[in-house]
């Protein structure tokens, strides 16, 4: 069977992936939703406590695919480097800061943005450091990306390049070697309850493209 772990975003938890679950699940797939504790230390921290937590799971048979929202986009990525399944299937992130994020520029110094996204925060500068480069490695693997471009948030759509969900840039969210790229019109945090969004997420799973 065919198998998909998911990923949540830096403050939430594998709560905040439960309806995209179980729409996966409902489809034929088995599920892990991966917890993992995003507010507490860097990329290459949180890298490891998913391979302790999704080793066995991804050992089994059958591809191996991978759900994201926001920057675990960016733990998969460096998950996928560091620890590649034999069998990696298809990759799917939604809103996930590829090229960083500008409110990252603007508020890491900020005592609230650090209480808020933790160390990790701090790698989601436009200009990150060398060892996060290092751990995102370049994609060379089916990715398919959905972005937002209806934010909730006023200042972030302010602040950000447009079109963006109020966190991240439609620009910012794509990668070099993506396989498909799409916009839909969601707010950041709609990206893992958004009807559409799912229905989207399945067809790249199923056929490696998304749907017109």
């Amino acid at each position: 069977m065919a198998r998909v772990v998911l990923l949540h975003g830096v403050g939430k938890s594998g709560r905040a992936m439960a309806r995209l679950e179980r729409a996966v699940a409902d489809a034929g797939y088995a599920t892990l939703n991966v917890n993992y504790p995003s507010r507490h230390h860097r990329l290459e921290t949180l890298v490891e406590d998913v391979h302790e937590t999704a080793r066995e799971f991804v050992s089994g048979g059958g591809p191996v695919h991978f759900v994201c929202h926001s920057m675990g986009g960016l733990v998969a990525r460096g998950y996928i480097g560091r620890y590649r399944p034999a069998a990696l299937g298809r990759v799917v992130m939604l809103g996930t800061p590829n090229q960083g994020s500008e409110l990252a520029d603007l508020l890491g110094w900020n005592p609230v943005y650090k209480l808020a996204f933790g160390p990790a925060g701090q790698q989601l500068r436009t200009r990150p450091d060398a060892a996060t480069r290092t751990l995102l490695g370049a994609v060379d693997y089916p990715v398919g990306v959905v972005a937002g471009d209806r934010p909730f948030d006023v200042f972030g759509w302010l602040y950000l390049p447009k079109p963006n969900d109020g966190r991240v840039s439609v620009a910012a969210t794509k990668v070099p070697g993506m396989a498909g790229h799409i916009t839909l019109p969601v707010d950041h945090e709609e990206l893992m309850r958004d009807g559409e969004v799912h229905r989207q997420v399945l067809a790249f799973l199923r056929d490696g493209s998304f749907e017109e």
